[in-house]
């Protein structure tokens, strides 16, 4: 018996796709994103980046209206910046420009939210804000770069629900090549301000060194060093010659050695002191007496590191002050205390009480540096934070000023 076959047919029909639709729009965004890029290339500023971005989304995407606004340095308000449409009346001015408190209108709360929205019909939301003219349609995006919001693209239309997702698309690219591009050019001045910084702190330091060592071999103290040994061979004073000449040298020697460095070691900088504090007694004639302490051991002192100049123009102040007067019996207490991260120089000026004023300085008086403005400089340009502690006091005919001085050890 013959088996009969059953046949099944299957019919295809083509699916209705939008496939050749979106196509079109991919190729459109592709082209229009080449272009944007192409246009955005060589642009070095934030002002020419945002205004071609304002230009190209109504050249490029069709818009009437377009405003692009910045966050301010505070994070409190967005700027306009850029405008094509009605609120650019000229090349690059914009019309009665405003500022929008952030999380305010609807630009404000997509600066704030970093989420971009489009609004169908405007007049039914609150947030909305009219600035030339009221529409209907917007669409506010972003510009962001690793999570920083710098502002938002803010366009307008007329017509309600004139905005689609197409658009959303789109402007989203070009906020986001704007953002990067931002972010590129702040980076680049933060650079090349930083480059200028150092350029103008080395500057500073060089300045700094010269005026240090023009103070201290100042023609004046020079030609007294001189003179002094003169005097000290032609009374028949050999010794005192030789031990002075001897200290001289020492101490040209040190701050020619100290020129090049930022830094110095305290063990030596105390002995460039007991040098230079012996060598002003023997030029004054003994009218002040001095002791240096140091409440530390031997090893923290070895190790101990300051910064440079400080210390040598300091007592260049003191005694040149306080030898305007020629006053007899004056004396100088040097207290030195090391901590690990500090190093705590006390100076106690005591001396009579006369009525006279030292004011009236001499020239050369003048041209010493002056020590808080090289401590004011350090701190400026080496944030040493350097602190100094000036006290003035009585004791029935006796006067005391005290000088204390934290230094950084720089271990």
């Amino acid at each position: 018996m013959r088996q009969k076959h059953s046949h099944i047919f299957l019919t295809f029909r083509p699916i209705k796709t939008n496939q050749p639709f979106d196509n079109v729009k991919n190729n459109q965004f592709e082209d229009v994103l080449i272009y944007f890029s192409k246009s955005l290339m060589g642009k070095e500023n934030e002002d020419d980046i945002l205004w071609d971005v304002a230009k190209n989304c109504i050249g490029q995407l069709g818009f009437v209206d377009c405003v692009i606004y910045l966050v301010d340095d505070n994070k409190e308000y967005l700027i306009q910046k850029a405008a094509y449409g009605p609120k650019n009346p000229k090349d690059k001015t914009i019309y009665n420009p405003v500022k929008i408190p952030m999380g305010q209108g609807i630009s404000g709360y997509v600066a704030q939210t970093a989420q971009a929205e489009i609004i169908n019909d405007a007049s039914k939301d609150p947030r909305y804000i009219e600035d030339d003219e009221a529409r209907l349609s917007e669409i506010c995006v972003p510009i962001t770069c690793e999570d920083i919001v710098y502002g938002v693209i803010d366009c307008e239309h007329p017509e309600k629900g004139f905005f689609t997702d197409h658009h959303l698309k789109m402007l989203s690219a070009f906020a986001a090549i704007c953002g990067i591009k931002i972010r590129s050019v702040r980076t680049h001045e933060a650079l090349m301000e930083e480059h200028d910084r150092l350029i103008k702190i080395k500057e500073e330091m060089v300045e700094l060194k010269l005026k240090s060592l023009s103070s201290q071999l100042n023609p004046h103290f020079v030609f007294n060093s001189l003179n002094s040994i003169q005097y000290f061979i032609t009374s028949e004073k050999k010794r005192l010659a030789l031990e002075y000449l001897s200290m001289f040298s020492k101490l040209i020697r040190f701050y020619l050695n100290q020129l090049g460095q930022e830094t110095v070691h305290l063990k030596d900088e105390i002995d460039m002191l007991h040098s230079y504090l012996k060598l002003q007694k023997l030029r004054y004639d003994g009218l002040f007496d001095y002791d240096i302490s140091l409440h530390e051991n031997s090893k923290k002192m070895e190790e101990a590191t300051i910064p440079s100049l400080v210390v040598q123009t300091l007592f260049e102040n003191i005694i040149e002050s306080a030898m305007y007067n020629q006053q007899k019996g004056q004396h100088f207490n040097v207290l030195l205390k090391i901590a690990d991260t500090t190093v705590t120089l006390k100076v106690l000026h005591q001396s009579l009480q006369t009525g006279k004023s030292a004011n009236n300085q001499s020239g050369y008086r003048e041209s010493i540096l002056q020590w808080q403005d090289q401590v004011n400089l350090l701190n400026a340009v080496k944030d040493f934070k350097i602190t100094t502690t000036i006290t003035h006091s009585f004791d029935n005919d006796i006067q005391k000023r005290s000088i204390s001085l934290k230094l950084p050890n720089l271990i």
